[in-house]
């Protein structure tokens, strides 16, 4: 019998932005100050469930989705004040940040000024920091020696070679074994420092978000990406694990095959992991991997779900993912593994766009939540799975998610036919589609009801997160603070109606009693 993966949380609501949009003043968003005044927001609306896009450290492109590392967390997303407090900066080294635009996230001016603040924090601290704080630090990088060190070596040598590719870089430096025997210069060594130093920060911060998030009784709802990245510390340390040419680069790389998203089909360009002659090391790869994300995050959504029953290999060098052919996953008895190493853990099933039968019978058979979005349901007839009355009980139900359109600027962009169909069934007017979408997803029987912060700020096509396929100008949104206070003083009472009504309101946690 197939291991079981269905849970019950009961029924919830949600909001899925990641942390880059939210609202400061310094560039982009981050785990302290800037989460807490969005935890506040979703506490008061009686969410239960804040969804967000994986945390690695972005490069090219900016993708969440295509990380330098599979365990590092992302520095951008640090709380440079609580640096400035602790004397480890001072306010004028965050004028820089200050000065970069409110709305959306300019990355190559966070990638200039982000690593020198790092430096001269982590310079500061190994001069000046007391014996207790330096006892922390040495405490984290020991608890996480198994991937730290190699990732610190990989960022240092990444910054050594002008953020060139690991496999650009000079031969004795284009694998982890032989690069840890090369001498290092006096700077390399302080990147390495500098490196883990970020990371020992952002974990910290991201400690206490979540201790936030728990008291607030917010459920972190993160994203666990199926492939990594070819640049990234785990390929060049581990290209056992992948199915790699001599040369070390991809024999065949990761996408989709055309689907409602792109005509041409998705070509992602990760390696692809060597399921057949590697199996077992793959495996236990995946359980450090779902081991980290469950430190993470309270669920754990497994993106492109369909990739363990089959998934798209595609030529390297091909120009799209056309002429990709179909491989067969690792199947049910990964997960029967997978289970019984983390019997408790809470999953989902992201089983969205074309579907095989072995997905839906390995997705059906295990019993995991999986998802639906309402934009999907309109121009099919009654019949259409995504629309409500459809909807299967155990899943998490979307108006849209971060690869989608905005619902307004879905519902700007629609046919007539899907138009009208759409007005008749919310029996609505369409002036506000957003307001609709949101009624009909949290009405629904789904036990769980995620809804992206620009439908709830009712934005449009200008401010979606991700549009797959398009080359560059993804990512970057930013939720202003003047519109997060406009749904605060509008909106708020209506959500936290609709969730007590659609009986998704759970009983927050007790508040300490701390004694004076």
């Amino acid at each position: 019998m197939a291991a079981d993966f269905s849970w019950n949380g009961g029924r919830g609501a949600g909001v899925f932005m990641h942390i880059s949009s939210l609202p400061s003043e310094f560039g982009i968003g981050n785990v302290g100050s800037a989460a807490g005044r969005f935890l506040g927001f979703l506490e008061k609306c009686g969410f239960s469930y804040w969804q967000i896009c994986p945390l690695g450290p972005t490069g090219y492109g900016d993708s969440p989705y295509q990380s330098f590392s599979a365990f590092a967390g992302n520095p951008y997303f640090i709380d440079f004040p609580e640096l400035a407090a602790d004397g480890l900066l001072c306010g004028a080294d965050l004028d820089p940040l200050r000065s970069l635009p409110r709305g959306r996230c300019d990355y190559g001016a966070i990638y200039g000024l982000v690593p020198p603040l790092l430096r001269k924090a982590a310079a500061n601290f190994r001069s000046s920091a007391g014996a207790r704080r330096k006892a922390e630090f040495g405490k984290f990088c020991a608890a996480r020696a198994k991937w730290l060190g190699s990732y610190a070596l990989f960022a240092a040598l990444k910054q050594k070679f002008g953020g060139a590719p690991w496999h650009e870089w000079p031969k004795p430096f284009r694998s982890a074994r032989s690069a840890a025997k090369q001498p290092l210069e006096r700077g390399d060594l302080d990147e390495i420092f500098a490196v883990k130093f970020g990371q020992w920060v952002f974990f910290s911060q991201y400690a206490a978000f979540r201790r936030r998030a728990g008291e607030a009784g917010v459920e972190i709802f993160g994203d666990l990406p199926i492939f990594v990245s070819l640049d990234s510390a785990e390929v060049w340390e581990r290209p056992e694990l992948f199915d790699l040419r001599a040369d070390g680069l991809p024999a065949r790389v990761a996408g989709v095959p055309p689907d409602y998203f792109s005509a041409e089909g998705q070509l992602w360009g990760n390696p692809l992991y060597d399921w057949k002659n590697a199996g077992d090391k793959v495996c236990a790869f995946w359980f450090e991997r779902v081991g980290a994300a469950l430190e993470m995050f309270d669920v754990v959504r497994f993106d492109h779900f369909r990739g363990f029953a089959d998934y798209w290999a595609i030529p390297a060098g091909a120009k799209d993912a056309r002429k990709g052919s179909m491989k067969k996953g690792p199947g049910i008895g990964f997960f029967e593994k997978l289970r019984r190493k983390f019997p408790r853990g809470k999953f989902v099933a992201e089983d969205l766009g074309l579907l095989s039968k072995a997905a839906f019978a390995l997705r059906d058979a295990l019993n995991i939540p999986s998802m639906a979005v309402l934009q999907f349901a309109f121009g099919g007839g009654p019949e259409n799975p995504y629309l409500p009355h459809n909807i299967r009980r155990e899943c998490v139900y979307y108006t849209g998610t971060h690869d989608n359109d905005t619902s307004c600027g879905w519902y700007a962009s629609a046919s007539e036919a899907e138009k009208d169909e759409f007005r008749r069934y919310f029996r609505a007017s369409g002036d506000c589609p957003n307001w609709d979408m949101i009624h009909g997803v949290m009405m629904s029987v789904a036990q769980t009801a995620i809804f992206p912060m620009q439908d709830i700020a009712g934005l449009g096509s200008e401010c979606r997160t991700n549009t797959p396929g398009a080359a560059g100008g993804n990512w970057q949104w930013r939720l202003l603070p003047e519109q997060l206070g406009r749904v605060e003083s509008q909106n708020l009472p209506y959500l936290r109606g609709l969730v007590e009504l659609s009986g998704r309101l759970r009983p927050r946690p007790a508040k300490k009693c701390v004694e004076i």
